[in-house]
């Protein structure tokens, strides 16, 4: 297979664009394509998208085009089979670039989907959702919380039956993101209550047209808004038992490597965001003028930006580590929480002070501040709390 048209870029001289030594030339061309290509294309009337909770399909076609939903699907399956460290660094940049965060996190839930397929599902499975998630011809979900399931995944009391040679799925899911515009779902559900813990659980693929599978509204939210949330229906859902992923009772394990990928994933999306922050934070704090000099120049204000920039470098450091060891197949499950707790907390805190150094114009629509703020405040949130996080990483550190 030829390698995809981004992979062929030419090194483009965009802002932004510093080598980074852990970057091959290739590496650094495709990021610098992606970058130029989401400032073209996907940041128009982003203010009324945001106020209006619009998902546009069209700008997730043009990312289709561009290869970004092909990043985790293997190359026999007609992906671009991209090695994790380039993924992780691909959309960082996506993310940088693209001030439509809603649409980030949906492209980033499809390539989890794409992991999780990629790692535990069947050769017929590949074969027949593979080539369609790549394309982004369908959008894929990965159903987990319920409304009395959130950080404590083995309460979940959604249940399928086994039948003959199939599954009557019933149940709720709630918050589930790409959830109200999903082709595929991959559902997280009980198939035999009398085991316990790992072997109770098992995971399969909802199709939007099988029989009893319906969707709430979206839900509205605080931020990120772009991004579809809502709760999916499970009334006697028959589902094909070749349908099941992996194994019937899997659930867990499939769940415990999935969410590894998901917050490395969800950590270098972050990272983008808070470069974002941090360059629009230095331009104004260099502009703004008072008391007869920039702003920049008081240490109230700098140091606000010298931590956002520390951040950054560590959070950097991190990811790059994570991508290293998942090139190498090995498991990142303290690096992958060290991550997401680190990065995501630098970011929420960064869009605050960029509030604070923009002063009222940051609290307006107009300069889009706000926004930042508002759609990072769910980052300590999904994929496991903060405080989660802090459990994972006290377990993992053996106290």
């Amino acid at each position: 297979m030829q390698s995809p048209t981004w992979l062929k870029a030419n090194a483009l001289n965009v802002k932004g664009e510093k080598m980074l030594t852990s970057l091959t030339e290739e590496q650094t061309a495709f990021r610098q394509n992606i970058i130029k290509f989401a400032r073209k294309e996907l940041n128009e009337n982003m203010i009324e998208k945001d106020v209006n909770s619009e998902f546009d399909r069209n700008n997730w076609d043009k990312c289709a085009e561009l290869g970004m939903m092909s990043l985790f699907v293997p190359q026999e399956y007609e992906g671009s089979g991209t090695d994790p460290s380039t993924a992780l660094m691909a959309l960082e940049a996506f993310s940088y670039a693209c001030k439509d965060t809603g649409l980030v996190h949906a492209l980033v839930t499809q390539g989890i989907c794409e992991v999780l397929l990629s790692i535990f599902g069947s050769e017929s499975q590949k074969k027949k959702y593979f080539p369609k998630l790549a394309s982004g011809k369908i959008i894929a979900a990965q159903a987990i919380t319920e409304p009395g399931a959130g950080s404590d995944v083995s309460s979940i009391v959604s249940k399928a039956e086994k039948k003959d040679n199939y599954y009557l799925l019933n149940g709720r899911k709630t918050f589930t993101t790409n959830g109200p515009v999903a082709d595929i779902v991959f559902v997280f559900i009980v198939t035999d209550p009398n085991k316990k813990n790992f072997a109770r659980m098992s995971c399969m693929i909802v199709d939007k047209d099988m029989k009893g599978f319906s969707r709430d509204k979206p839900v509205s939210k605080m931020g990120l808004r772009t991004l579809l949330n809502g709760d999916l229906i499970f009334e006697d859902c028959h589902i094909p038992d070749h349908n099941i992923v992996g194994h019937e009772g899997q659930g867990m394990m499939i769940f415990n490597e999935t969410i590894e990928w998901e917050r490395a994933i969800m950590a270098a999306a972050h990272l983008g965001t808070l470069e974002r922050i941090l360059e629009r934070s230095i331009d104004y704090a260099k502009t703004r003028v008072q008391f007869g000099k920039p702003i920049s120049k008081y240490q109230s204000i700098s140091n606000k930006i010298v931590d956002m920039k520390v951040n950054l470098e560590l959070g950097q450091l991190i990811v790059r580590k994570i991508g290293d060891l998942k090139s190498k197949n090995k498991r990142a499950a303290l690096e992958c929480s060290i991550a997401k707790l680190f990065i995501s907390e630098s970011l929420k805190h960064a869009a605050l002070d960029a509030i604070q150094i923009h002063g009222a114009y940051g609290y307006m629509k107009e300069f889009e501040i706000e926004r930042e703020l508002r759609d990072s405040i769910a980052a300590t949130i999904y994929s496991g709390t903060s405080e989660m996080q802090k459990n994972i990483i006290a377990s993992l550190s053996g106290i």
